[in-house]
C-alpha cells in the first residue's frame, strides 16, 4: 500500500540522481541560460516537483499513520536532506562533478515552494492524475 502511492515520488528521486550523476562534461553549456542562473531554477524546479509528489505519496498512504499525520513536514524534511545528500555525493562520489552550496539552497527552495504551494497544485492537477 505504501508503494502504491510514492512510487512516483520514487521515480522522480530516482531520475534526479541520474541526472546529478552525469559527469559535468556531458551536460550542454549554453552561455545565456549560465548568465540567467537557469541551473538554480531547474533544480528548484525538480525539487518543487519531488516534494509534491512525496507529500501526495505520504498523504495517500495509510500503512504509516503518523507519517500520514505528518506528510508535508515529512516529504520537505526528506526531500531537503536528499538534496543535500545528492550534493554530498556529486563532490565525492560522481565523476566530473562537485558539490555547490548554491544548489544545496535551490533544491531547498524548491521543496520550500512546492510546500507552499502544495495545495493550489493538489486541486489543479493532482486530484486527477494519483489517486
Amino acid at each position: 500500500m505504501f508503494f502504491r502511492y510514492t512510487w512516483w515520488s520514487m521515480l522522480w528521486a530516482l531520475i534526479i540522481l541520474i541526472l546529478c550523476g552525469i559527469p559535468g562534461r556531458d551536460i550542454p553549456h549554453i552561455s545565456f541560460l549560465e548568465l540567467l542562473s537557469f541551473d538554480k531554477f531547474v533544480h528548484a524546479g525538480i525539487f518543487m516537483v519531488l516534494v509534491v509528489l512525496t507529500i501526495r505519496g505520504f498523504t495517500l498512504q495509510k500503512n504509516f499513520p503518523k507519517l500520514q499525520a505528518s506528510a508535508k513536514a515529512a516529504a520537505c524534511i526528506s526531500c531537503i536532506v536528499y538534496g543535500g545528500l545528492l550534493e554530498v555525493m556529486q563532490g565525492t562520489l560522481f565523476e566530473g562533478r562537485s558539490a555547490d552550496i548554491y544548489d544545496f539552497i535551490a533544491n531547498s527552495f524548491g521543496c520550500i515552494v512546492g510546500l507552499l504551494l502544495y495545495k493550489r497544485i493538489e486541486r489543479i492537477f493532482l486530484v486527477h492524475f494519483i489517486r
